[in-house]
């Protein structure tokens, strides 16, 4: 994969379409790709982005929504100011810069996010932190909080490396090493992970979306194209699970400490408000 980065969208929320992919590669061969809608959104202007179609809320009721409450602590409290202080851990200063957010948006209230992006920048425009924020299906949240040092970003994207410290798949060992291949948010946006034990790679995952302006136009257009987009990727987990058991691959158990940190929104988000 070899791409040029390019500057992120000006806008306060957009969309990308595209396709997720997961390749088990071993003890068994298995594969399956399903098309998505995500969000970008500025951490900085959920208002503006509240306002640029009657379909899409921040904070609020609509078809689709952002809700604050879905990441970071889980509590509803500034995400901005939470990838802030998770910059300011590392000695980062992200004051004057932007804060941008991929993921699933609600659909009628309801959405699971496996992996949510944050792309923090400093104020001269450079990109200085990614969280990569991971769900799993007990409810269980937990972030990987990776300053951008110097060589990691190129033209051909950002490399980053994470030692798994989280309990995602009870069909992956939690001796797993992440290696992280992106290219920010900008006419397109790609994410390649690939998790690697000591025996070689386990699973490859990957996202390619091509930037569309959030419009009622495009979210009625998702709406039709992608019925229940949030619901299928939930269900789409459990079904594949199914399919891996069935294919013979033994069940890793979950530890009794999942992780530092549990979401308060039980298996996925959803509620009354959208």
């Amino acid at each position: 994969m070899g791409f040029a980065t390019t500057d992120p969208p000006p806008a306060a929320a957009a969309l990308y379409f595209g396709d997720v992919m997961h390749a088990r590669l071993r003890p068994r061969h298995h594969r399956f790709a399903y098309r998505v809608m995500s969000l970008l959104i500025d951490l900085d202007q959920l208002d503006q982005a509240g306002q640029q179609s009657f379909l899409f809320g921040t904070n609020r009721r609509a078809l689709y929504s952002f809700r604050e409450i879905d990441h970071g602590k889980c509590d509803g409290s500034s995400l901005r100011d939470y990838a802030q202080a998770s910059a300011a851990a590392h000695g980062i200063d992200l004051s004057g810069g932007r804060v941008l957010l991929l993921c699933y948006p609600r659909l009628l209230g309801y959405v699971f996010n496996p992996l949510s992006v944050y792309f923090c920048y400093r104020a001269d425009g450079s990109l200085a932190l990614m969280i990569y924020e991971v769900r799993n299906t007990f409810g269980d949240i937990t972030p990987y909080v990776q300053p951008v040092k110097p060589g990691e970003l190129t033209d051909a994207g950002l490399r980053q490396a994470q030692e798994k410290s989280f309990y995602v798949s009870p069909f992956i060992d939690m001796a797993m090493r992440y290696d992280f291949r992106i290219v920010p948010p900008g006419d397109e946006v790609k994410l390649r992970i690939l998790e690697s034990g000591p025996e070689g790679p386990v699973l490859a995952a990957t996202f390619l979306g091509r930037w569309r302006a959030l419009t009622s136009a495009a979210l009625l257009h998702a709406f039709v194209s992608l019925p229940l987009v949030t619901f299928k990727v939930f269900a789409a987990i459990h079904w594949e699970a199914l399919r891996l058991w069935l294919k013979g691959i033994a069940l890793v158990p979950r530890p009794d400490k999942p992780g530092p940190q549990s979401s308060n929104t039980g298996l996925a988000s959803r509620d009354s408000h959208a």
